[in-house]
């Protein structure tokens, strides 16, 4: 039963992001709501990369596009290239404060708007909003408080099952 709960982090903790995702927000604060998926399989990506990797950020993208309802590929093209960069240069994030790893979340988060501006050029949609560009900020400001409470439930679950 302890061996359980250190590797069910993983799966909880995708699942949490997920949800948050899916809920509705007052369209006065819904620009600020940060991907959630993105930053927490950002955790995993640095802290469990054996783990973690781009088939499970495809598989994963593939989940969120089925219950986002988007069109079918989009979260998974975007998780798959935010994991490549992740994976990239996890070395040199590893060894980042937090505030610095924050401003590369920020970076990647940017880029992410980048691909979905250009997946929904290529679909058709029109521009977004000036406010599409907040959310990569509010999830810069939560990364360093995210990281900190998914080490400390990663580290517990790690001392309770040895």
């Amino acid at each position: 039963m302890m061996r359980w709960r250190s590797t069910a982090l993983f799966p909880l903790s995708l699942l949490v992001a997920l949800i948050l995702g899916l809920l509705p927000l007052p369209s006065t604060v819904a620009a600020f709501k940060p991907f959630w998926l993105a930053l927490v399989l950002c955790y995993w990506l640095l802290e469990d990369p054996e783990r973690v990797g781009l088939g499970v950020a495809f598989l994963i993208g593939l989940a969120a596009d089925l219950l986002h309802g988007t069109l079918l590929g989009e979260h998974a093209l975007r998780l798959c290239m935010l994991a490549f960069i992740v994976l990239r240069f996890r070395p040199r994030l590893r060894f980042f404060t937090l505030w610095q790893q924050a401003l590369a979340v920020l970076a990647i988060l940017l880029n992410d708007r980048i691909v979905v501006l250009m997946v929904r050029g290529f679909s058709g949609e029109g521009m977004p909003p000036a406010a599409f560009w907040i959310a990569p900020l509010t999830g810069m400001l939560l990364w360093p408080w995210l990281f900190l409470a998914l080490d400390g439930l990663r580290l517990r679950a790690r001392q309770r099952s040895s």
